[in-house]
Order: C-alpha cells, then structure tokens, then sequence
C-alpha cells in the first residue's frame, strides 16, 4: 500500500464517521426494571431513574423535580453542571484528553500546584477514586517504615466502623466487617479501635508502638454514623505517631474540599497530618482522588514502584482545577458555615414538632440525624418517603438519616428540602 492510497484510505473512514448516525443503543428506551436484568448487583438503587441535574435539583424520567440533599454521596460538591465545571470539562475535551503517565500535562500539574500551595503537603498522587487514593496512601505509609525503620513496622491502626473504600485492602483498613467478610484471607496487620477512644489508642502505641507504621483516621466518620472526631482523639493521634515514628493517615474523602467549612477538616481540627487522601468533592462528579505527602515520605516511591493508568489525565484535572477555584474561597468555605447554621435551626425546629431524632450531629454540609428509640433501623424509610416527596436523601447506617448537598445549595432550597424532609417523616414514621 503506498501512501497516497493509506491517505486516501485515512480520508474515507473520517468522512463515514463524521456522517454516522447514532447507534439504536443510544436510543434505546431506559427503564429502572433494566438494572435489575442487566447490571451486577451490587447496588439497590431508587425506584426513579435521574435524567437532568441543574445546581441542587434534579429531574427523572417523568419530569419530576427533586432536591437534592445527597449530593451524589458528598460528591457533586459544587452542584449538578456548573457553569465552571463546564467550562473546564469542554475546553479540555477540545485539547487533550488522555496521554498516560508516560507524559505528564498541564492540568495535573497545575492541580498540583493548588493543592501544594494551599496545604501542609509537598508532594501530590492523582489516581481515579478514594479507595486508590487511600490504597495509595497505605502503601506509602508501609513502604516508608520499611525502608526508614525495618521490615518489623507493618501494623495499621484503624477505628471501629471506619470506611476507607472497598478494595481488598482499604476494606481491611476500615472497621466494618460486612464489608470485609467472604473474600478469603484479608491482609494482616491491621488493629482496629473504638473511634474517639484515646485510652485505646494509648495502649495500642503502648504494647506495640514499634510495630505501628501508621494511623488511619477520618476525622469525622462518614458511613459509620456520621461521629465527629474529638479534638483529644486526633490530636493523641498526632502525639503518639510522632512520638513512635509513625505516620498520621488522614482520610478526608468526605470531609474534604470544603464539606466541613474549611479547605479540609484537619485544619480546623488542630493537627497535620503525614499523608491526606482526597476524592468525592475533589472532582465535583468526575472521578479524581489525590494523595498528599511531604517531601520526604514521597521519597520512598520511586519510578515504578506504584502507578495508575488514568490517575491525573487532563480531563480529570482540569475540572478538578476548576472546582479547587470555586471552592477555595472566603465566599463558599463561609456559606458553607451559615448553611450548617440554617440547617441545624430547621432540622431542630422539625424535631421540636415530630421529635422523632435523638442526636442532630455534623459539620458544615454533613450532617447526621440519628432516629430516636421508637424508630431505629428506619433510615431507609425516610430515604424511601424522601424520594415519593421528591427529596434525596442518604443514610449512615440503619439509624442515620444523612444529608451532604452541594457546599452552593440555595438558601431557599435548603427551606424547601427540609419542609420536603418533614412530610417524609410523617409519612414513613407515623
């Protein structure tokens, strides 16, 4: 073949897929009942199918309107098709989409350089979700005593009802076992502890400080009730792993990119941690997590010895980069304060009418509304009432109705959420 003809050939194939039309797949008529014949089943998902999103409001297949106080599980940070978010994602999808880590680009590196500037860390890891950022994280954190300390120094402390993802690792890390259970053997060297117990802790760094490479803490847990971590906690954290040369692991997926009214919640929480994991809110709803380090932690990866395939390609980053702009400022990170104040006042003016919750716990956008005697083991009938009332809504556990909008929610759809709210609990705890 010479090249005229491989040019001819070249030019044919781009004029048949510039005038293809669309595929009958993407036509196809959608219903909810196609998940359960089509996809594993590894989720339940609502009975309604989400179709269109604009900021805090979602719309279905049937053009019902929606609030939403989920927020794909604190993940659409800044709301749904924000116009930065947009903005970003369509001018890099015309420049460059995917090089490898053979290359670096732009976007990653600019990214970087926020998240650098802008906390204790030196160094970034960009990878696709929280799990691989804290399977990352955990590595680090036991190649580093490895190779600084010995072989011998491979114990992980965790808490009780903790979550940090769900590869076969960060499931070992966490601290509930259904997660964990039926995989065959789990990784060992992981001790878990009762969350906010210093006492525990303390023994733990007393029996076995030698062996410990690192603590693993969120610092307010998510899917295990929606607990905020006790500064005396987090800051025995900090003592004992600098005390007996471990390192602090601190697993801001949730807590992070501004949930709780701060950049991240340990710089409201009087402690810096060795290692942060970043996701969820990173990306704003495109899949991005991040592992911050210092300089010399980092220093023990060294080429080839942990990578990823898409983690930091342009697309990601780039909207990543967008989101760090919006968030990073006085305007949100202070709305996001006032919000947990209306919050709080309307949530506790539902209870002083309904008196159905017990503890009305959180921080900034994350709260938990722990479900009184009468009703525990309920949370998935106030998910499901919220829904036929036209609100989304989340649980932490069988007790726990949770709520992590957008940090930019309206002050007016935080008010009509909640009344929303309030005919669910009549509905589903009458």
């Amino acid at each position: 073949m010479n090249n005229l003809s491989a040019q001819a050939i070249i030019a044919a194939t781009a004029r048949r897929d510039a005038a293809a039309v669309p595929s009958t797949a993407a036509t196809l008529p959608v219903t909810r009942a196609m998940f359960d014949e089509l996809m594993v089943r590894c989720y339940a998902p609502a009975d309604f199918v989400p179709v269109r999103g604009e900021g805090s409001r979602v719309w279905d297949q049937d053009g019902k309107m929606y609030i939403d106080f989920a927020a794909g599980v604190a993940v659409t940070s800044l709301g749904h098709c924000h116009p930065a978010m947009v903005r970003a994602l369509t001018e890099q999808a015309c420049t460059l989409w995917h090089v490898s880590n053979w290359f670096t680009n732009e976007p990653a590196l600019r990214l970087a350089q926020r998240l650098v500037d802008h906390t204790f860390a030196e160094r970034a890891f960009f990878c696709n979700s929280g799990a691989e950022a804290n399977e990352a994280a955990l590595k680090l954190a036991r190649r580093y005593a490895h190779d600084r300390h010995g072989k011998h120094k491979s114990r992980v402390i965790s808490t009780l009802n903790a979550f940090h993802g769900r590869t076969l690792f960060t499931v070992t890390a966490g601290g509930q076992a259904k997660y964990a259970e039926g995989f065959g053997p789990n990784p060992a060297g992981f001790t878990h502890i009762p969350y906010n117990d210093v006492a525990a802790l303390e023994r733990e760094f007393a029996a076995h400080g030698a062996e410990i490479c690192a603590v693993i803490l969120e610092p307010m847990q998510g899917e295990g009730g929606m607990t905020p971590g006790t500064p005396a906690f987090l800051q025995a954290a900090r003592r004992l792993c600098t005390a007996h040369g471990a390192l602090l692991i601190l697993d801001e997926i949730q807590s992070g990119m501004g949930r709780t009214g701060a950049l991240f919640s340990y710089m409201q929480k009087g402690v810096v941690p060795d290692i942060l994991t970043s996701a969820k809110g990173l990306g704003g709803g495109f899949p991005v997590g991040a592992m911050l380090t210092t300089s010399e932690i980092a220093s023990v990866f060294g080429v080839g010895v942990h990578g990823t395939t898409y983690g930091g390609n342009p697309l990601a980053c780039a909207v990543a980069g967008a989101v760090f702009d919006v968030i990073n400022t006085t305007e949100v990170l202070d709305g996001v304060k006032a919000r947990h104040a209306l919050y709080i006042e309307g949530l506790k003016a539902i209870n002083a009418r309904r008196r159905v919750f017990c503890d009305l716990r959180g921080e900034g956008v994350w709260l938990g509304c722990e479900l009184d005697a009468p009703w525990k083991g309920r949370a998935m009938d106030v998910v499901r009432a919220a829904a036929a009332a036209g609100l989304m809504v989340l649980v932490a556990g069988p007790d726990v109705v949770r709520l992590a909008p957008s940090l930019v929610i309206s002050l007016d759809e935080i008010l009509e959420g909640l009344a929303r709210l309030e005919t669910a609990l009549g509905q589903a705890l009458a």
